[in-house]
């Protein structure tokens, strides 16, 4: 039975990644034959001031490489969930289903919330590169993000019946109803972290090793469901990371990273106390650098209303570091690095403290 639910884990990840490889040449050429990229290349600091700093390192970039890249990533992880579930309803053999991974238990609620958020990103993006390319406003993307949150977090506890938090070698905490307004806490907080999308490469290997991570965590507590999805999407981040890689094909924006962030919010909460872990716990180890990239961002806002001045070259951290002369790569390269020893030690602490 356990080889079983490996190859049900591990079919999905395969197949993804092909996919995202195989639709990939598609999807870039008509993003470079529109020229789906800025028209208005810069960026606009957190003061709302223009980012002097940021546009000398990448305002070029920006007008020649295409946006809404993500649209790999959604795109052949939804491509691998309905294709082996009407695969399976179709060839009818009980080998066959035993590959279907769409329940309604586990798999529901992530892959709506991917999809959903993708689909707002994408609209946000297409505002991006027609006119003036502001997008949505940031007041009006919160506001999306609090009201699915709001849902999300009602079903959980609701349908769910989901009124406590995980706590590493204790008993869980009761919270009871406030688990509504904690989810959507979350979900804006790890939404705010999708800025780690700034420098060729690093928010796809960052993301892929947190839903390697929730992976694992979620075959460990016997959801093989909600194991398979995570790792279709970990498949299809490593086919967009293929193409991303240091010179980018293009770039992921809001229609990969909002999908993206708000699905990582609802698998900590799905490997919590709804598969007896520590899933909520174990998120700000997991996902240690992008709990770095708002704490950067929130710490220069502060730091310039009080003193007057920044704290870092720029926010968040990463180009930080590439104002003070890091190559891009190399921010890049140690960012992975970094991430793969947070995933691992969150997942350590997940499997020993539940």
């Amino acid at each position: 039975m356990v080889i079983a639910d490996v190859v049900k884990v591990v079919v999905p990840a395969v197949l993804s990644f092909s996919i995202g490889i195989a639709i990939t040449p598609t999807i870039a050429h008509y993003l470079y034959k529109y020229k789906a990229w800025k028209k208005v290349p810069g960026k606009m600091a957190l003061d709302g001031k223009e980012a002097v700093e940021f546009n000398k390192l990448h305002k070029a970039n920006e007008q020649k490489t295409p946006r809404m890249g993500g649209i790999v990533i959604w795109g052949s992880a939804l491509l691998t969930v309905v294709g082996l579930s009407l695969f399976a309803e179709i060839v009818g053999s009980s080998t066959v289903a035993k590959l279907d991974f769409l329940s309604r238990d586990q798999t529901w609620i992530p892959l709506v919330t991917l999809v959903v958020g993708a689909l707002v990103g994408f609209f946000n993006d297409l505002l991006d590169i027609s006119g003036k390319g502001n997008g949505l406003s940031i007041r009006r993307r919160i506001f999306v993000i609090l009201a699915m949150s709001l849902f999300i977090g009602w079903w959980f506890w609701k349908k769910l019946e989901i009124t406590a938090v995980g706590i590493p070698f204790s008993e869980p905490f009761e919270i009871g109803w406030l688990i509504v307004p904690f989810f959507m806490f979350v979900s804006v907080a790890i939404y705010a972290s999708g800025v780690i999308d700034g420098i060729d490469g690093l928010s796809g290997g960052v993301f892929a090793s947190v839903f390697a991570s929730y992976t694992i965590i979620a075959f460990s507590q016997d959801q093989i469901n909600l194991a398979a999805f995570s790792a279709a999407v970990v498949g299809s981040i490593l086919a967009f990371l293929w193409f991303n890689i240091p010179p980018a094909r293009f770039y992921m924006t809001e229609t990969g990273t909002m999908g993206l962030t708000l699905t990582i919010a609802v698998l900590a909460f799905m490997t919590d106390t709804l598969g007896e872990g520590i899933g909520i716990a174990a998120l700000p180890i997991i996902g240690a650098l992008l709990v770095l990239t708002v704490t950067s961002n929130v710490l220069q806002v502060l730091y310039k209303k009080w003193y007057g001045r920044k704290l870092f070259r720029i926010a968040p951290l990463h180009h930080h570091f590439e104002a003070i002369g890091w190559p891009g790569y190399k921010v890049t390269m140690r960012y992975w690095v970094l991430s793969i020893i947070c995933a691992s030690a969150g997942v350590i602490l997940a499997l020993v403290a539940s």
